[in-house]
């Protein structure tokens, strides 16, 4: 499903690719604590739900000894670079929870229909070309009953911030990510995926500066 597909604004996989591997060496200085907050909320949802979690975005595998020692968790990212030093964390800690690690497109998962109890992206959606595809594509691949967990930014639908987040989009592309991506298109798309039972439970603010989001949809099964 694609979805106000002109705020694309030609957001190309390849340079996605591109900045993340630039951010690689420096990603868990840069981010580590400023994200932190919203980090542990994120897991913390997903250890309360348990069984096999699928983390979209795995970056440097910071996230991944934080999880209970009991769930599966699978890890994927589009950058290879980002995943040498996830794999490094993976050896060093000794986290035999985590099933592998692989090079994956979001847009594209690699997994069977209903293979997962959780699927985890944190401040992915804002990161890749076709958002609505991601999410489907996260829908899909989540057991009936499983929690889709989002930590991401949140733009305004209008007003001023809205023409300074569109405004910021040439600049802000060449890093990775986009500053526009209003709660809006996350309730038209989980509209248009009632039908599939994905329903929204769940969006409380973490830090920094309240613009971000921890989101929760779950699958209950096809509705008629």
């Amino acid at each position: 499903m694609k979805l106000n597909g002109a705020a694309q604004l030609d957001f190309k996989k390849q340079d996605v690719e591109r900045a993340y591997d630039r951010w690689a060496p420096v990603y868990d200085l840069v981010f580590g604590k400023v994200f932190g907050k919203g980090r542990r909320a994120a897991i913390l949802a997903t250890n309360r739900i348990g069984g096999r979690v699928l983390e979209v975005g795995v970056g440097t595998g910071i996230s991944l000894p934080q999880y209970a020692s009991n769930i599966g968790v699978f890890g994927i990212d589009i950058s290879e670079a980002m995943l040498r030093k996830a794999q490094r964390r993976v050896d060093r800690l000794h986290l035999t929870n985590v099933e592998g690690l692989a090079v994956m497109d979001a847009e594209h998962l690699e997994f069977p229909d209903g293979s997962f109890d959780v699927v985890m992206a944190q401040y992915v959606v804002t990161a890749v070309p076709n958002p609505e595809a991601c999410l489907d594509e996260f829908a899909r691949v989540l057991k009936p009953g499983g929690e889709l967990i989002l930590l991401s930014r949140v733009s305004a639908d209008k007003g001023l911030r809205y023409k300074i987040e569109k405004g910021l989009m040439p600049v802000v592309r060449p890093l990775g990510f986009r500053t526009e991506f209003a709660w809006s298109r996350y309730a038209q798309w989980v509209e248009a995926n009632r039908a599939h039972g994905m329903v929204f439970i769940e969006r409380r603010a973490v830090p920094p500066l309240g613009h971000f989001s921890l989101i929760r949809f779950r699958k209950v099964g096809v509705i008629g």
